[in-house]
C-alpha cells in the first residue's frame, strides 16, 4: 500500500445529518459523572506513587514510593461528599447522567454503586484504574481491558454499556472497539456521534469533551469560579441551541467530577446551568446509552467502497476513467498520503486535481484531446464512454436537429483546427442553448486561454462524475 494517513478530517462532512433527537429536541444535554475516587494513583493501590492529576492542589507530583495524605483526602472528599450532593441535585431534578466509573473505584463504593443504580444512571466504564495509558504496552492494556469489564460485570451486576478511558493510549480506541461496546467515547472531535468501522464491526463512536468539564477548576487556563463555569456552559448551550433551531440538532457534553464540581463554590455555577437549560423547551437530558440507541435507530451505519482503502488495481480500475482515457492520473493520486478525508469525492477529486495540474503541459495536452467532440461522430456511432453519453444526454445532445447537428459540427472542426484539441465544457452544468452560446464565444480566444479554461472544465467534469459515486 501506498502511505496512507489515519486521521479523518472530514467527519461527518459540510451538512452533518439532523440529530433528529426524540420529540424534536433541539440539543441533547448529556451529563457525564466520572467517579474515579479510589482508583487513582496510591500505593494502597499497589501504584509506585501518589496521585498528581485534577485536584485542587496546585502543581502536584507523584511521590514516588510515598502514600500523598492531603491528594487522598482530596480524592476521599469526592466519594464521601461530593457525590452525594451531585446525586441530590441530579435525582432532584430528574436528570440522569452517565457514570464513567473506574472498575475498582466501584469495587469500593458498594454505596454509591448502589444509588447510582437506583435512581437509574448508566454505569459505563472508565477503565480498571485512573493511570496513564500512553506507555502501556498493547496486549497489557489489552488485558486491563478485560479485566475492568469483567470487575465492572462483578461489582454492578451487569457488562457496561460503553466506555471511556480519558488518559488514553494511542491503542485505546480500537482496543476497546473490539469489545462489542454500545458506545466508546475517547475522542473530543465532533458535536455529534458517528460510527466508526473497525474491522468487521461498526462501532459507535460518541464524542465527550475537556472543554465543558469542570476539569478545568484544575488545569490551567481554567474556571477559577462557578460563575465562569456557567457563563462558558451557558454560551456553549445558546449556540448549539441555536443550531437546533435552526434544523440542525447537536449533542452538549458536560464533564464532571466528584471532587472538583462536588464542592460547594463550583456547584452552584452548575446549578445556575441547569436552572437556565431546563427553563427552554425542546431540551433532552439523556444517559449516553440513550443517544446510542436513537443514533443506531436513526442513523444506521451505511458501508461503502472507501478509496483510502483500496489496493492499487482496484483504485486504477474504479477512477481510472474519471478523467476522460487517462488512467495515469489515478496511478499518480494512489501513491499520494490519501487517507479518511479522501473517502469523498470532494477529497478525491482534489488528490485526482493535483496529479492532473502538476502533470507537464504535454501530458495536460493529452487529456484534453482525449475528450470526444460534442454531439461528433464518436457519439454518432455510441462508441463514448459511459460517462460522456450519460453526460451528453443530459443536456440533449443526443436528440439534435439537423441543423443543431450541423452546427455543432461546423463549431467542432473549427475550434480544433484553432485550438488542436475538442471543446470540453461540463454538459451537466449547462443547457444545449448555452453550450452553442460558450461554443461561439469561446473560439475567439487565444489558445492559452483556452487551454487554462478546458483544463478547468476538465476538472469540473471529473468533480461530477466522482459525485455520482462517492459521498
Amino acid at each position: 500500500m501506498a502511505p496512507r494517513y489515519p486521521r479523518d478530517f472530514r467527519g461527518h462532512g459540510p451538512t452533518p445529518p439532523d440529530a433528529q433527537w426524540p420529540g424534536g429536541a433541539k440539543i441533547a444535554v448529556s451529563i457525564v459523572l466520572n467517579y474515579e475516587e479510589g482508583g487513582e494513583n496510591c500505593l494502597l493501590h499497589g501504584d509506585a506513587q501518589s496521585e498528581a492529576f485534577l485536584s485542587d492542589i496546585a502543581g502536584a507530583q507523584p511521590w514516588p514510593g510515598q502514600r500523598h495524605w492531603n491528594m487522598e483526602s482530596i480524592y476521599d472528599y469526592g466519594a464521601r461528599a461530593g457525590f452525594w450532593r451531585l446525586h441530590r441535585l441530579f435525582t432532584g431534578r430528574d436528570i440522569p447522567v452517565t457514570i464513567y466509573g473506574v472498575a475498582t473505584a466501584l469495587a469500593r463504593a458498594p454505596e454509591q454503586v448502589a444509588a447510582m443504580q437506583a435512581a437509574g444512571w448508566e454505569i459505563a466504564s472508565h477503565g480498571l484504574k485512573w493511570v496513564e495509558h500512553r506507555d502501556m504496552p498493547e496486549e497489557e492494556e489489552r488485558r486491563q481491558i478485560a479485566e475492568a469489564i469483567r470487575l465492572h460485570t462483578e461489582v454492578t451486576g451487569s457488562r457496561p454499556t460503553g466506555w471511556y478511558t480519558g488518559r488514553c493510549s494511542l491503542n485505546t480506541v480500537r482496543l476497546t472497539a473490539e469489545q462489542g461496546l454500545d458506545w466508546i467515547s475517547d475522542t473530543y472531535d465532533d458535536d455529534l456521534p458517528y460510527w466508526l468501522e473497525a474491522g468487521d464491526r461498526d462501532q459507535l463512536v460518541i464524542p465527550y469533551t475537556l472543554e465543558a468539564n469542570d476539569m478545568r477548576f484544575a488545569t490551567a487556563p481554567g474556571y477559577i469560579t462557578g460563575e465562569q463555569f456557567f457563563q462558558y456552559l451557558k454560551d456553549s448551550f445558546d449556540v448549539l441551541y441555536a443550531e437546533g433551531q435552526a434544523g440542525a440538532a447537536k449533542m452538549f457534553s458536560i464533564g464532571l467530577h466528584c471532587r472538583l464540581i462536588g464542592r460547594p463554590g463550583k456547584i452552584a455555577g452548575l446549578m445556575r446551568f441547569l436552572d437556565y437549560a431546563q427553563s427552554h423547551e425542546g431540551v433532552w437530558f439523556p444517559r449516553r446509552i440513550d443517544i446510542a440507541d436513537h443514533w443506531r435507530k436513526a442513523h444506521p451505519h451505511k458501508r461503502f467502497e472507501r478509496p483510502s482503502q483500496m489496493d492499487r488495481a482496484r483504485f486504477v480500475a474504479r477512477f481510472g476513467s474519471i478523467f476522460e482515457h487517462s488512467p495515469w492520473i489515478a496511478e499518480r493520486a494512489y501513491e499520494l498520503e490519501l487517507g479518511p478525508a479522501h473517502d469523498s469525492a470532494a477529497g478525491l477529486h482534489n488528490a485526482l486535481a493535483r496529479m492532473f495540474r502538476s502533470a507537464t503541459a504535454a501530458e495536460r495536452m493529452g487529456v484534453l484531446r482525449a475528450h470526444p467532440d460534442l454531439a461528433g461522430k464518436l457519439a454518432q456511432a455510441k462508441r463514448l464512454t459511459e460517462e460522456s453519453t450519460a453526460e451528453q444526454a443530459s443536456a440533449a445532445l443526443d436528440a439534435l436537429t439537423d441543423a443543431e447537428r450541423a452546427a455543432f459540427e461546423a463549431l467542432n472542426a473549427e475550434y480544433t483546427a484553432k485550438h488542436g484539441f475538442p471543446f470540453i465544457i461540463a454538459v451537466r452544468d449547462n443547457t444545449k442553448a448555452s453550450i452553442l452560446a460558450a461554443f461561439r464565444a469561446r473560439i475567439a480566444n487565444d489558445t492559452e486561454t483556452e487551454f487554462a479554461t478546458a483544463c478547468k472544465q476538465v476538472e469540473r467534469i471529473a468533480e461530477l462524475r466522482l459525485k455520482d459515486i462517492l459521498p
